[in-house]
């Protein structure tokens, strides 16, 4: 999900959730409506992506049991202008890059990082969503709100596990105890409960557990967030040609408005944060 995330180096996840099938558009190579033609497809005429759908609103299945959020309005854009039918795999999080690079779907939409240890097996697009990072504590925490103060051995922060804020956290609190979870809320779980000091993950999801779990967690009042990143979709390594398009997509995405306009239409937010230039 900023949705920053570490290589996994096991096989594709045996937790596979469930294949969802999403269509927007006709079917068929779309070579005459937005250029899909020779993108090195799995599947012709369909654009099949791997995600993780837990992160409302980013990504998530609706009470219909339907992929819904800001990356599935914006997937649903470019499989139309591209004149491809959108094939959504929902998958364990720590089996997309894997799946990936084993070539189970055509690309992964799920707000990776684009760190250099990801580039070496995966190839990404420009940026799609900005995240903010923030460290979440009990709802009843006095803990002075600084890193000093959870950078100490005995604490113990969580992550998602796999994840780019599980990186984090080992980077920001080298002292504490950093414990990775397979679903976030477990890790926040951990917080709330008392059997862990802090949680490293995006402001966005934080809030969204908030919402659905009152008076349990609350966002630590540090002087500044954690981080401020971007999440990217990823590609098979050497698709140039699937990268291209998804750039060209998005670049035309960000002049015109649209990921601002979804942004804040998903994420229920009235101000869209400053995108990497570039286009």
């Amino acid at each position: 999900m900023r949705r920053t995330f570490l290589v996994a180096v096991a096989l594709v996840s045996a937790l596979v959730i469930a294949g969802c099938g999403d269509s927007t558009s006709d079917s068929g190579s779309g070579g005459s409506s937005g250029g899909a033609a020779d993108l090195g497809l799995m599947k012709a005429g369909t654009l099949t992506v791997g995600m993780n759908l837990q992160f409302k609103p980013e990504m998530y299945l609706d009470d219909a049991g339907k992929p819904a959020g800001y990356d599935v309005d914006l997937l649903n854009k470019l499989a139309t202008e591209l004149g491809l039918k959108l094939d959504i795999q929902n998958l364990d999080f720590n089996g997309l890059i894997p799946g990936l690079q084993s070539k189970k779907f055509d690309m992964v939409s799920v707000g990776l990082t684009a760190t250099d240890e990801r580039k070496k097996v995966i190839d990404f697009s420009r940026a799609y969503v900005p995240y903010t990072s923030v460290l979440a504590v009990g709802q009843n925490d006095t803990t002075t709100p600084s890193i000093d103060a959870f950078n100490q051995k005995g604490k113990i922060i969580t992550a998602l596990q796999g994840s780019s804020g599980e990186q984090l956290a080992k980077k920001t609190f080298p002292n504490a105890t950093v414990k990775g979870f397979p679903d976030q809320n477990a890790a926040l779980l951990e917080v709330s409960t008392g059997r862990a000091q802090g949680s490293v993950l995006e402001d966005y999801i934080l809030a969204q557990y908030q919402k659905a779990n009152p008076n349990q967690v609350k966002k630590a009042d540090l002087p500044k967030p954690l981080d401020l990143g971007y999440g990217s979709w990823a590609v098979q390594k050497g698709n140039d040609k699937l990268q291209q398009r998804l750039d060209t997509f998005l670049c035309k995405a960000q002049t015109d408005g649209t990921l601002e306009q979804l942004y804040k239409q998903d994420f229920g937010v009235t101000e869209f944060p400053e995108m990497p230039s570039g286009c």
